[in-house]
């Protein structure tokens, strides 16, 4: 990164040229901040003034620490579906002592929902897709451990794992509820039949005993964030799918590229393995292979069979932001959510035929994946640059066979050590990405990293801060065109903490301010009229660095004037993550995930068991969220 500060002295100008210098920058033309040299005081006016952004139309709330979800005046947020409830035909309700069978699990909504979406039926009535991410052992098992002692133990977290598809219809006062008997309702485990597709599909790696072709595997797991077609399918995406694999074998050595995956066998977090044969390693070696992948479901066909979709490349995906080109490829940014790891893209060979849906599931089997570079700014200015995309093809940038890639399918399965070869820009743990869908740029958190700063790791132009404890929100403009291979990029808010920290590098950026202080943003989504969404999944101690900051939040910001304001708080020890809106947007869905993870929760309903919850959120006069 240059040494160059730029000195700007924003009480001399006028508030106008502040507006407009932030609008260009996203506020973020100064790195004064690095040096403690810049006056905060004058845009923290601009952001207090009555008539603020346009965008933002609700009064900014506190920080809080209390175990109950609170929001933005005028709103109100309800519990939607937990986590046991009965889902399908024959499910039984929910045991609060946890002593519900894996076959009761099957067919009961799934635990730590993450990502969803939204499908529209008619105007009343749509049915939802939602991941379950992982379960919370010492509330699943009636024992209360944190390990399986059992093949039901297994059979059990199995069942919790996964996707949940739920009917919702709404009410005259626009609350939605969950349908039951529904044709959609269904559970989507770690046992679930489906198939591969693409370049992979039959590989050498993928075959097992039981799949010697290749072509079909169990399950999915680790769903973390997920995307959306324009032919109405869903996409979800794996993301931590090494830590169920494990073995006991004393002779057993990761392979390199095990190890880039950071398998660790020996203490894997889930001790699926000590049950379930084909989560050992050492017996079935190849069956790591089979996850890390984007899953495509069609939600509203029932009897669909799920497919991994293999031209998306393997890695710890976060979410999918789908979106197309003008020219009318279809493009798939996605975030690899580990320290130092990448930003992809994919665009398609084909083109979308909005005509005929059925037509467009190929393009995720047909195109391009291509890896990011953040270079600087020529002139020296922080915190902005240009980049490129690089190609991650077979006889391209040294993807060879004198590097060990024999072919496009040994890219794909192991598209980090691709990434390592083009020499891709190592970023602070990319997570979720979203296109504004009024410009273009796509905007992608980077939730922190605290290895940053080293040899291995140094600091760089994109992510500037060693340590970097509180992460950032970086975005990339490609002119419009979203195939294109070259961009510039900026970041939209460095988060900080100007209560911890008044001056320096760990204040953050000058939008943020001692009312927005957050860290470790997570979830991102915008809304048709542009504005972004930030939802938190950080530490929530409330003390020493994170003084001030609370429970995990839901914020918004204005893309344009870089003004940021918190709308909503979760309960203790939870994640907020996971949103999607109804088309007329008076309805916002978000989840709280993992609440009371800490032991301190008994949300929702002072439940004896905290439970994640899907929250529907409406504001109280029945009008557009968030305006």
């Amino acid at each position: 990164m240059s040494d160059k500060i730029l000195e700007l002295n924003m009480e001399s100008l006028p508030s106008p040229a502040r507006r407009k210098l932030l609008a260009g920058t996203g506020a973020l033309g100064l790195a004064g901040f690095l040096g403690g040299g810049v006056s905060f005081s004058a845009l923290a006016k601009v952001q207090s003034a009555p008539n603020g952004s346009p965008l933002l139309g609700f009064t900014a709330i506190p920080a809080s620490t209390a175990d109950e979800i609170t929001i933005a005046p005028g709103y109100r947020a309800e519990v939607l579906i937990s986590w046991g409830e009965p889902l399908v035909d024959g499910a039984p309700a929910f045991d609060p002592q946890g002593n519900n069978s894996a076959a009761d699990q099957e067919k009961q909504f799934g635990d730590n929902n993450d990502g969803m979406s939204f499908f529209a039926l008619d105007d009343n009535r749509g049915v939802m897709a939602i991941n379950n991410e992982y379960v919370n052992e010492q509330y699943l098992f009636p024992h209360g451990g944190s390990k399986a002692t059992s093949l039901e133990d297994v059979k059990k977290s199995q069942a919790g794992h996964g996707v949940s598809i739920v009917e919702v219809a709404r009410s005259e006062d626009n609350r939605w509820r969950v349908v039951r008997p529904s044709r959609y309702n269904r559970r989507i485990t770690a046992n679930t039949l489906m198939h591969f597709s693409g370049p992979a599909a039959g590989h050498a790696a993928l075959q097992t005993a039981a799949d010697p072709e290749g072509k079909t595997v169990l399950g999915t797991f680790g769903n973390c964030a997920n995307g959306k077609t324009p032919w109405g399918t869903y996409l979800t995406c794996e993301e931590n799918f090494d830590t169920y694999f494990g073995t006991k074998a004393a002779d057993f050595k990761p392979t390199a590229q095990q190890k880039r995956y950071t398998l660790n066998a020996s203490e894997p977090e889930r001790n699926w393995s000590d049950f379930d044969d084909r989560f050992d390693v050492a017996k079935n070696p190849n069956e790591f292979n089979r996850h890390g992948w984007i899953v495509e479901i069609d939600p509203l066909d029932p009897t669909s069979v799920p497919v991994k979709r293999t031209a998306l490349g393997r890695f710890k995906h976060e979410n999918a932001a789908v979106t197309v080109a003008k020219s009318g490829e279809l493009v798939v940014y996605m975030g690899d959510d580990e320290r130092g790891e990448y930003i992809y893209k994919y665009v398609s060979t084909g083109k979308v035929d909005h005509a005929n849906p059925a037509a467009n599931k190929a393009l995720l089997d047909e195109g391009t994946l291509y890896v990011a570079v953040f270079e600087g700014d020529k002139s020296g200015t922080p915190l902005k640059g240009t980049g490129r995309w690089l190609a991650l093809v077979h006889g391209q940038n040294e993807l060879t066979a004198e590097n060990g890639f024999q072919s496009q399918a040994d890219i794909l399965i192991n598209a980090r050590a691709a990434a390592d070869v083009v020499k891709a820009t190592r970023m602070d743990r990319p997570e979720w990405i979203a296109v504004n869908p009024h410009d273009g740029r796509a905007y992608c958190t980077l939730t922190n990293n605290n290895k940053r700063g080293n040899e291995k790791m140094p600091v760089d132009a994109a992510n500037p801060r060693p340590d970097n404890i509180y992460g950032q929100i970086i975005r990339w403009d490609e002119q419009g065109d979203a195939t294109a291979q070259q961009f510039s990029w900026d970041i939209f808010v460095l988060c900080g903490n100007p209560i911890a920290h008044p001056q320096g590098v760990q204040r953050g950026t000058p939008n943020i301010t001692a009312d927005n202080t957050f860290n470790s943003p997570d979830g991102l989504g915008f809304d048709s009229a542009g504005r972004l969404w930030i939802l938190t999944d950080g530490k929530y101690s409330n003390e020493g660095d994170y003084q001030g900051q609370g429970n995990n939040q839901m914020l918004v910001g204005d893309p344009n004037s870089g003004e940021i304001r918190r709308f909503m708080v979760g309960p203790k020890s939870c994640e907020l993550t996971g949103i999607t809106f109804t088309p007329d947007y008076r309805t916002m869905f978000v989840n709280v995930q993992h609440p009371g993870e800490e032991g301190d929760s008994h949300f929702p309903h002072n439940s004896p068991r905290p439970r994640s919850s899907v929250i529907m959120i409406t504001r109280e006069d029945g009008g557009i969220v968030g305006a």
